[in-house]
């Protein structure tokens, strides 16, 4: 939603119109590469700017945001995909409708249906997000339901087609190609998320998704029809508090292992991921946060007829696995990494984290997380190696201008190092430097 700032101010907006505006910078550049394919060394300049304009018109509030996302500079060979470039692409254009008692605040219930173009962020983030690292984000057309009980209760029901992000050629993406997304019937999710407040000494949610897809005349997929079905138990860090997070889901259906024209075996789809979060805020001048992380996904065996590789869906992963952008080498699938994390807050202004996570397979004969990297076989065992992280953020003005620095080191052990197409470049090393302004 747009938010009263600066801009609005300056462009002497009125009170029922709101108009907010972002612009980041980012040079980053990772050398070692642990992809099979792409450049050994890359770098990449990135710019993605975003304006949002929302008319409040009473119980109906008319929206919409422009998201324009560039690189520069990357290698001919680079890793660049949609994630990286989406020029000129209205993400948002949608009605509010406002629903039940809004005047009673948190003693009436009330609700809110969002009608066409729209970003979600639901739940942990995990399966369906709005990207905040990434230079895109996911979109979504159709219908998103919220309703809020009096006693905090809170239901999400929707159903939509994801946006499809283009350009999607190489040349495309190079060039910067503005061309705009699309959507498609042929590819739709729905689901319902449900949140009950004071359950097991925290915020208990449940949820079901559906993601159901066939290929399109001019486009192929892994016809893909998921059910995902999870659970997540949380509560929030606290000075001089423990908090937890601890989230699953199992997901079934059918899948294709490969969206090429010659694949037309539907594979039986069981896969599952894991994440457990244990951490303590301590009373001090920096407010230090503590806490031990395990996460675990499931990977595929490659067995005739089954297929085993978790799909994150719509999900983020920077708050779990580190940067993605050239680097990301970490994702909810095929994976089991337990970990530790520290958090401060030097003083309003600044924050820092540091964190380190070790890197195992779940299934030997599949690519570990997004590596790409992959031993059919089995023989090239399971241990992966390390990961170490470490992240600054600094409002430089305050709530106006913010940079951010932070890169990731990864340490390749065993199965990067030996199986039969990992890169001979060493290990990965990555890092970046961010300026935001928010308008």
């Amino acid at each position: 939603m747009a938010k009263p700032g600066p801009l609005a101010g300056a462009l002497g907006a009125p009170d029922d119109l709101a108009i907010s505006a972002t612009v980041r910078t980012r040079v980053e550049g990772i050398d070692g590469q642990f992809r099979p394919s792409p450049a050994t060394a890359d770098s990449l300049f990135s710019l993605r700017t975003t304006l949002a304009i929302e008319y409040d018109a009473g119980p109906v509030r008319f929206g919409g945001e422009l998201w324009d996302a560039r690189a520069y500079g990357e290698a001919p060979n680079s890793s660049i995909t949609t994630s990286d470039v989406n020029t000129l692409e209205l993400v948002q254009a949608y009605a509010k409708i406002e629903l039940g008692n809004w005047k009673k605040g948190a003693k009436g219930g009330h609700g809110l249906l969002t009608l066409g173009r729209q970003t979600m962020d639901i739940g942990s983030r995990r399966l369906v997000a709005r990207n905040r690292f990434r230079q895109t984000t996911n979109g979504f057309t159709g219908a998103n339901l919220e309703w809020t009980t009096h006693g905090s209760t809170r239901l999400q029901a929707f159903w939509t087609m994801p946006q499809i992000r283009r350009p999607d050629d190489a040349q495309g993406l190079r060039d910067n190609k503005v061309k705009f997304d699309l959507e498609t019937a042929r590819v739709q999710f729905f689901g319902a998320h449900l949140t009950l407040p004071d359950v097991l000494g925290g915020v208990l949610e449940t949820y079901g998704y559906r993601l159901a897809e066939q290929d399109g005349d001019n486009r192929l997929t892994r016809n893909r029809r998921l059910w995902t079905l999870g659970a997540r138990t949380f509560a929030r860090p606290a000075v001089g508090k423990w908090d937890h997070d601890v989230e699953g889901a199992w997901q079934f259906g059918t899948a294709r292992r490969s969206a090429a024209a010659a694949d037309m075996a539907d594979l039986d789809v069981s896969a599952w991921f894991l994440h457990a979060e244990e951490g303590y805020t301590l009373k001090a001048a920096w407010k230090p946060r503590f806490a031990v992380l395990f996460d675990a996904a499931s990977g595929d065996s490659g067995r005739a007829g089954h297929y085993r590789r978790f799909d994150t869906l719509f999900g983020a992963r920077r708050f779990d696995f580190g940067p993605t952008a050239l680097y990301g080498a970490l994702q909810r699938t095929n994976i089991v990494s337990p970990g530790l994390r520290l958090e401060a807050e030097p003083d309003k202004r600044t924050d820092v984290m540091l964190s380190y996570r070790a890197l195992w397979l779940e299934n030997p004969r599949d690519a570990f997380a997004t590596t790409g990297v992959r031993d059919a076989k089995g023989a090239s065992g399971r241990f992966a190696g390390h990961q170490g992280e470490v992240r600054l953020r600094h409002w430089l003005v305050p709530a106006l201008l913010q940079a951010e620095t932070g890169g990731a080191v990864l340490f390749k052990q065993g199965f990067l190092r030996d199986a039969p197409n990992a890169p001979a470049s060493g290990n990965s090393v990555y890092g970046y430097f961010d300026l935001t302004l928010t308008l």
